[in-house]
């Protein structure tokens, strides 16, 4: 816990924003002091909380000690004691988590990248069944779900599908869903009523805007070719297809969605954009690449997170030794915050125990 002079400071600070912006700024500075006072906002409240509650229990204490009080108030006070004390601890506990330093990108929007792994067609049919899992979780939660580009499979599903999700706190949410999901189960194509198994990587990146990131054009290779696909007049007769090349790293986007050449260039480079963002953070954020790797393991996607195993029901995911069994209400987006919370909650757990390991 921070002394008491530096919880004096936030609320100190909290009240100084309020003035200012009260008496009136100008539009740059009202943006960045809305958003400082939307993150000191929370903080400053689980300190009044954490504050009233240890006032009144001084005061019950205080009571409890004073034998020229009433009996009956003393009792009264002795018996309401041990329910704040517990209301305390988790003030505390509240007041703690909200002090921890916060991931600059977890209020951005995401984009979300599914890619069909080992398991040929029931691999792509998987990836499809994530996507919708995503998409109805986002509905769900009032966000906007847009498809960006997709690539299908030969049987259905997708070899790899990408989107944007737009909203509060979506990369928050979905962050921890990085990485390699296995599905166990027959497929329509079986005549024996084997089971098999297959996989889907998942990768969510924060979206990325140009003040998170600059380009640099002169880094950039841009060509443009035929759109490819399954026929039609469009396709092969206009070069609105896009691939943007970004040399330093060697990263490459391929968009070819739109017939208008302009707007496939704003998509790759939008996605392009939201990679870089991503690789940047990796490198400059030792402490979140450090999570990412408990997270998901090596950090390569090739590590199964989760495993959904329609025949039992379940769905289990590996990180937390979770299991539900209510894969379909999973599947319908309705019981992922399960998972999401859990996951959550174990990651604020790590936080906490290595913001101790620091104070000890």
């Amino acid at each position: 816990m921070l002394p008491p002079e530096k919880l004096d400071l936030i609320l100190r600070r909290r009240d100084e924003i309020g003035h200012r912006l009260s008496e009136g700024v100008d539009s740059s500075a009202f943006s960045a002091l809305s958003r400082e006072l939307a993150e000191l906002e929370p903080v400053a409240e689980a300190v009044l909380a954490f504050r009233a509650l240890a006032g009144e229990i001084a005061g019950l204490e205080e009571l409890c000690a004073d034998a020229a009080a009433e009996p009956e108030m003393r009792a009264l006070a002795e018996e309401e004691l041990p329910d704040l004390k517990l209301k305390l601890a988790e003030a505390e506990k509240n007041l703690r988590l909200a002090l921890l330093p916060r991931d600059a990108a977890d209020e951005k929007g995401a984009i979300l990248e599914i890619r069909a792994g080992t398991g040929g067609d029931e691999a792509a049919l998987f990836a499809g069944d994530l996507f919708r899992m995503y998409q109805k979780y986002a509905e769900r939660r009032g966000w906007s779900f847009e498809l960006i580009s997709a690539s299908e499979g030969t049987a259905g599903g997708f070899k790899e599908i990408i989107a944007r999700v737009s909203g509060r706190g979506v990369f928050a949410r979905l962050k921890f869903e990085s990485g390699a999901h296995r599905v166990q189960r027959v497929p329509v194509t079986e005549t024996q009523g084997r089971i098999h198994t297959s996989a889907a990587t998942v990768a969510v990146l924060p979206e990325a805007a140009e003040v998170d990131l600059a380009i640099n054009d002169a880094d950039l290779r841009i060509d443009t070719m035929r759109s490819g696909g399954a026929g039609g007049q469009h396709v092969n007769k206009t070069e609105s297809a896009i691939r943007i090349t970004h040399i330093p790293t060697g990263l490459a986007v391929v968009m070819q969605e739109e017939r208008s050449q302009h707007r496939n260039k704003a998509k790759a480079m939008e996605l392009l954009r939201s990679r870089l963002f991503d690789l940047e953070r990796h490198k400059l954020d030792s402490a979140r690449a450090a999570d990412r790797k408990a997270q998901v393991g090596s950090g390569d996607r090739s590590e199964r997170i989760r495993t959904y195993n329609f025949p039992q029901g379940r769905v289990t995911d590996h990180r937390i030794n979770l299991t539900l069994y209510k894969i379909e209400k999973v599947m319908e987006g309705e019981a992922l915050d399960e998972i999401l919370d859990a996951l959550i909650a174990d990651h604020q757990a790590r936080l906490l125990a290595a913001s101790d390991e620091q104070t000890a």
